[in-house]
């Protein structure tokens, strides 16, 4: 399975370390151009590779974790989705003034949806902060909790696998309206909780 990556940020570098050392095929993008992720790619070594953001993509799965500003320009030139899964690891806020996006009364990933018209998408790993996220994922003798809600169970039960063989512990919330609104920042009460599920 591959996993494509648009946005080559903190969360993004953090959430690739852990999909690398999992042994998944891993494209990874940014707008700057594959040239510019060569050092990262030579660190994170194993089945990464440095693409174009049509290239990222286009593969089987595939997160997106831009700054909320670059999100419609960025996905407005993508291939069809066709039924991939789309992770959405976004917060809506807008930098570097910090200030939160006007989403109209809905959550983030329910404008991320509509978007990625055609994808199947799982909002997930927005609520860690990058060395948290990127850091071993079990610890005090359990697993590191990954929240994630979404619309569709099958795409939900592919993520938890995912987070499964990284070492992750999955809680799912539930739809992207309802369980959206549980995990989003700013507004949410999860964000930035570092919860141990125990073995």
């Amino acid at each position: 399975m591959s996993i494509g990556i648009i946005g080559a940020g903190e969360i993004g570098k953090a959430f690739a370390k852990q999909v690398v050392k999992a042994g998944y095929e891993v494209l990874l993008s940014n707008s700057r151009g594959p040239e510019s992720l060569a050092p990262l790619v030579a660190k994170l070594g194993g089945k990464s590779k440095a693409v174009t953001a049509r290239e990222a993509a286009a593969a089987d799965i595939v997160l997106i974790a831009l700054p909320w500003k670059h999100l419609k320009e960025a996905v407005s030139d993508l291939p069809e989705w066709n039924g991939r899964i789309v992770i959405d690891a976004m917060n809506p806020i807008i930098t570097p003034e910090f200030i939160v996006a006007d989403l109209g009364g809905k959550t983030s990933s329910e404008v991320v949806s509509e978007l990625v018209p055609g994808a199947r998408v799982v909002k997930g790993f927005n609520t860690l902060t990058p060395a948290v996220l990127g850091s071993d994922p079990r610890a005090a003798g359990g697993r590191r909790v990954i929240f994630i809600s979404g619309d569709d169970a099958a795409a939900k039960a592919e993520v938890t696998r995912i987070n499964d063989k990284i070492g992750f512990a999955t809680v799912d919330l539930g739809g992207l309206a309802d369980g959206g609104k549980l995990h989003q920042f700013p507004g949410g009460p999860l964000p930035t909780l570092n919860l141990i599920k125990l073995s």
